[in-house]
């Protein structure tokens, strides 16, 4: 089990950040975090994940008319903005990505259980790629605030690829936290059965 200190720096101290500090996120950073990020389990090892870091003020500035006014300050001001998008032929990649079974592929070429297990699976990778940048040290702030069609449109089109979330990375502002919101209790949410 990791200490408190690690759970402390994953879930129960970290925030969303709504700021940043002028620090930068180093390609070294990035690669450190997806190197993490792709060791978490998907689906027949499917991993549809796919990431843009946007870091130029011109790559933030295409971002920019598909955010939701309240989200445009903490994405153009942070070091980098990462584009977590999910690719619906995910599966072309199982012979190599899943070797254990030759026939993967046409699991879900062609069915419609393809867009769901992509979005799902990008999701989850969404998700590791939040905890691994925390684990390294790297602040998030996850966004949901956005047209993804105009996203696709600027940054995905020819591609299989669709948007998930948006999520800026940096070193947080601590000045610009929210105050934390309730949470639910296990009683409220859970049950064994």
């Amino acid at each position: 089990m990791i200490n408190d200190h690690a759970l402390d720096e994953l879930f129960r101290k970290a925030r969303s950040q709504n700021g940043w500090q002028s620090e930068p996120v180093t390609d070294d950073e990035l690669r450190a975090v997806f190197d993490l990020v792709k060791m978490g389990p998907t689906s027949a090892n499917c991993s549809p994940a796919r990431f843009l870091f946007l870091r130029s003020r011109e790559a933030k500035e295409r971002l920019r008319p598909a955010l939701d006014r309240g989200n445009v300050d903490k994405t153009m001001t942070a070091p980098v903005v990462a584009i977590i998008g999910y690719d619906l032929a995910f599966y072309e990649h199982l012979p190599r990505l899943f070797p254990h079974s030759p026939d993967a592929i046409n699991w879900f070429k062609g069915k419609p259980s393809a867009e769901p297990t992509a979005f799902r699976n990008g999701t989850l990778q969404g998700g590791y790629f939040i905890i691994a940048a925390r684990a390294l040290g790297i602040d998030c702030g996850p966004m949901s605030g956005f047209d993804a069609a105009k996203v696709d449109a600027e940054f995905w089109v020819g591609t299989n690829v669709r948007t998930n979330f948006l999520c800026a990375i940096g070193r947080g502002d601590p000045a610009k936290v929210f105050a934390r919101s309730p949470r639910f209790s296990f009683d409220e949410v859970c049950r064994v059965l």
